[in-house]
């Protein structure tokens, strides 16, 4: 079988460290290197549709919702900063992707909704993606992809 980086890695803390158990680094390194990798196959995805990788998720957690959000629920559930969030949402209304709904309750509120051009760029933009993350898991079987997807989820629950 064929050896990963990290195996390689592992190896060389066995010789220089035998008494160490070093599997954890195995696993860790294994989740980083898979991280790097992917991303490096994410990117090209969303360059064709002229998004970046935030751009992308801003448009995918607003078409997933199926109705207009606040920038703070935007930027909390994507994780970022609001001064991130205000910069990146004003460049989408620039570009016509999204637009700011004022509220009707309070002056100083907006909730943020795609525009029909961003909810057609995202369904597009979606449907590459998954067919690009189809490609990335492609080596393991659907089997092997929903363990993969069990044990990530077990560790996840326990660490959120």
């Amino acid at each position: 079988m064929k050896q990963d980086r990290v195996e390689t890695f592992l190896q060389q803390w066995q010789q220089v460290r035998p008494e160490l158990d070093c599997s954890p680094m195995g696993v860790i390194g294994r989740l980083a290197r898979a991280q790097q990798l992917i991303s490096a196959r994410l990117l090209p995805v969303f360059k064709a549709f002229n998004l970046s990788a935030i751009e992308f998720d801003i448009l995918a957690t607003l078409r997933r919702a199926d109705c207009p959000l606040t920038p703070t629920e935007l930027y909390q559930t994507l994780m970022i900063s609001s001064g991130a969030m205000s910069t990146r949402c004003e460049q989408l209304v620039q570009r016509q992707l999204i637009e700011r709904l004022a509220s009707g309750d309070d002056r100083r509120s907006c909730k943020i909704a795609l525009t029909s051009i961003g909810t057609t760029l995202i369904d597009a933009a979606v449907e590459a993606h998954l067919t690009n993350e189809t490609d990335i898991l492609s080596p393991l079987t659907l089997d092997e992809q929903q363990q993969l997807a069990s044990l990530l989820t077990r560790w996840l629950v326990a660490n959120e």
